[in-house]
Order: C-alpha cells, then sequence, then structure tokens
C-alpha cells in the first residue's frame, strides 16, 4: 500500500518535531541541572571515602589536596575542606580536602643524669611537657638531679607528649635525737656540735637574771626531737 505524498509530508514533520521537542527537554534539563545549587556538608573528622558517598548525595565530587600534621584527628581524617561547611555550590563542583597526617612526632631528649630545673627548658625546646615529678633518695645522684624518665630517650612521640621524671633527693641522711643543751656551756657545745658536722645557725644573746653569761637557756629543735645534720640548730645564749 502506498503512502500519499501529503500523509508522508505530515509524518516526516511529526517525526522531526518530536525530535526538537525531545533535544530541547535534555537541554532544558541540563541547563536546570548546571545552575541547581546545593549547600555543602561539613567534611572535617570524615575519611575521603565518608566524604566522596557524602558528596555523591549531593552531586558534588572531591579531591584530595595534601596531608599535614594535626594533633586533634588522626591519620587520615580530613582537617580542612574549600568550600567551606555550609557554602552553596552549584552541583558537578569540586571540592577541596586536605588529610591529617596525624600528631608530628618528636625525639624524647636525655634527661637522666641532668638537673630537674633545666629539665623544663629543655623539654619546651623539644616540643615536650613536664609531667608527673617524683623523688627518691638515692647514693648515685646527687640531689636535684633526675635519675629516671618516661618515655625512655630516644623514642618517637608525639609532640606535647608528658615526659614523667624522677629527681633524686640525694644520699638519705641518718637521724640523731636532739640531745638536752639547756644549762650547758654555749662555747663548748657550739663547737662540738660543728665538728660533728651539725648546723648551728644562730646563737643570739639574751640576758637572764641570776644566770653566768654563755649558759645556754633555750634551744631549738627541743630535747628529744628528730634531726638530721644540715637542720638548722638556734640557741638562746644567756649574756
Amino acid at each position: 500500500m502506498m503512502i500519499s505524498n501529503k500523509a508522508f509530508t505530515i509524518i516526516l514533520f511529526t517525526l522531526i518535531l518530536f525530535i526538537i521537542l525531545f533535544s530541547s527537554a535534555i537541554f532544558s534539563y541540563h541547563i536546570v541541572l548546571k545552575g541547581e545549587m546545593v549547600t555543602l556538608p561539613n567534611l572535617v573528622g570524615k575519611t575521603i571515602k565518608e566524604a566522596r558517598v557524602e558528596l555523591e548525595k549531593k552531586r558534588l565530587s572531591i579531591l584530595e589536596k595534601g596531608e599535614r600534621f594535626d594533633n586533634k584527628w588522626q591519620q587520615g581524617k580530613i582537617i580542612f575542606q574549600d568550600p567551606s561547611p555550609g557554602s552553596k555550590l552549584k552541583v558537578n563542583k569540586v571540592v577541596k580536602v586536605i588529610l591529617s597526617a596525624g600528631s608530628e612526632k618528636v625525639i624524647i631528649p636525655q634527661l637522666i643524669g641532668k638537673s630537674f630545673q633545666s629539665a623544663g627548658e629543655i623539654l619546651r625546646e623539644a616540643g615536650l611537657i613536664k609531667g608527673k615529678i617524683s623523688q627518691a633518695h638515692t647514693p648515685r645522684y646527687a640531689a636535684g638531679k633526675i635519675i629516671a624518665q618516661n618515655p625512655p630517650p630516644s623514642e618517637e612521640v608525639a609532640r606535647n607528649s608528658l615526659v614523667s621524671m624522677l629527681v633524686s633527693q640525694g644520699e638519705m641522711e641518718k637521724k640523731y635525737l636532739m640531745p638536752d643543751l639547756i644549762g650547758k656551756q654555749a662555747e663548748i657545745v657550739i663547737a662540738r656540735l660543728r665538728e660533728l658536722n651539725f648546723r648551728v645557725e644562730d646563737a643570739r644573746r639574751t640576758y637572764y637574771p641570776g644566770l653566768d653569761p654563755g649558759i645556754i637557756i633555750k634551744q631549738f629543735p627541743p630535747h628529744g626531737f628528730m634531726i638530721q645534720k644540715n637542720f638548722p640548730i638556734t640557741l638562746e645564749v644567756s649574756k
């Protein structure tokens, strides 16, 4: 059956019109889509994989722009994004991110044998902080010297880590029972105490009726008190 020229013309015109309308619809869809705006979510603290899933929902893509040290977020987490969270962005745009390389590492310095007074400056220069401080008597180190530390020297740790120290109090001295010095001759007593390496710090002279000059009338520490040789002894002597 032959189609008439008129019918053929109508069919051809209808087909062309359909193609034009279909193409126009696709073009319009792309125009609308291209101009559509979305709100950028907060990606900080997420992994690349988590962020990519989040952005795909918004028809956005992600681009990693490098790493840098960060003490807050563990290695592999996003610490910075561009544009910032909450920004309005056209779909199909790229969001740039920077990942955490973890905490910056520093080397624990050698503190053992150094004075506790100098330890603070040494730790500050190394990017570390004083931790727990303990003390112990030992004949091996003079008072004020560092006996032990934790973490040990040369260990690699995160910047701003705590370093604990054990500080020497020197050799533990013997203790002695303070004798009764009241009524004794001050000159003889003081000479004997100093001969035995006790520390006589003061011997004040005070008028005391009925006593000859040079007699001890008061003492500190009192009789029976336990002292070490470096403990200051004060006396009050008649004049």
